[in-house]
């Protein structure tokens, strides 16, 4: 059930892309990301509310914990971390094509590993040191590809950030999991409605402060803001495939590793609507790299079973 919940969440995910691509293109990314956490807070609040006053009985898929400080401050962190994440991502996607920014994405499962290796003493098997090198060499062909665009790799900071944007959603996924494991297993134990929920609250607030410090002093010598539809579609599928990640992250038995692999399928989506829709160059050659990136993932999915 987990591995189907997953799916599901990378089919979301794709769509997700695709209306973050839209709404961003030539957009202010702040303001952009402002909305897309006020109208994910506005979808999770009832539920925080409702549970609260009992409405929602505890049993119920949709109950959603209050908490107090002790596990608040976990959910906080991690409102930092996908904040950054974010930052990165969204800055990265509005420079760059789609079609570039997929296959990168769809890396993340080795940054996941390299964190397992590095924090968690986890070693590689043969199938998953096959899985790093094709999608390595999948990259380094991708980067080929991108310069008939004008884009290098080595000197385009967007390029970077997209990169940095990957590791920091490979700590949040690893951070996921020590979220959700029981303090049996070393974890906190904490519900996973209640990170998805939170965690956006505070990531409003926060891109709030960011809105007035930093963007609206400058606003007027920067890109401007314009209202998009696609704004609210961000929030919608985001939400979905979180709350398909979460609830299989926090079912019995569920690997974040095949998991994170799994989400990352999203590419797929994403690549067709930026070729369809968006009408993106050097498909041909990408279309070749991003086969690599997803057979790099079947093997680290082998390795991982």
């Amino acid at each position: 059930m987990w591995l189907i919940l997953a799916f599901t969440s990378a089919f979301l995910l794709g769509f997700y892309d695709v209306f973050k691509k839209k709404s961003l293109k030539g957009n202010a990314v702040i303001p952009v990301l402002l909305l897309n956490t006020l109208f994910s807070s506005l979808i999770f609040i009832p539920f925080i509310v409702l549970s609260r006053q009992g409405v929602i009985p505890d049993d119920n898929l949709f109950y959603t914990h209050s908490y107090g400080w002790e596990q608040h401050k976990y959910i906080l962190l991690k409102s930092v971390i996908v904040l950054s994440s974010w930052l990165f991502a969204y800055f990265g996607l509005k420079n760059l094509p789609l079609t570039i920014v997929g296959p990168i994405n769809a890396t993340r499962p080795i940054w996941v590993l390299i964190g397992g290796i590095t924090f968690f003493g986890e070693r590689l098997n043969l199938w998953q040191w096959i899985g790093v090198t094709i999608a390595i060499v999948g990259l380094y062909m991708l980067s080929r590809s991108s310069k008939k665009e004008g884009i290098d790799f080595k000197h385009n900071r967007f390029i970077i950030f997209v990169i940095l944007a990957n590791i920091l959603g490979a700590i949040s996924g690893l951070y996921d999991k020590f979220l959700m494991a029981s303090p049996q297993n070393h974890g906190v134990g904490l519900d996973k409605l209640a990170v998805q929920s939170w965690y956006n609250i505070y990531q409003f607030f926060i891109m709030l402060a960011m809105l007035f410090l930093l963007w609206w002093p400058n606003h007027k010598h920067t890109t401007p803001f314009h209202w998009d539809w696609s704004i609210i579609l961000i929030s919608i599928f985001l939400s979905a495939a979180d709350f398909a990640y979460f609830y299989a992250l926090g079912m019995d038995g569920a690997m974040i590793s095949i998991v994170s692999m799994v989400r990352r399928g999203s590419v797929i989506v994403s690549f067709l609507f930026g070729a369809l829709i968006f009408h993106e160059k050097n498909l041909r050659s990408k279309i070749v790299d991003l086969f690599l990136v997803l057979l790099s993932m079947l093997f680290l999915f082998l390795g991982s079973r």
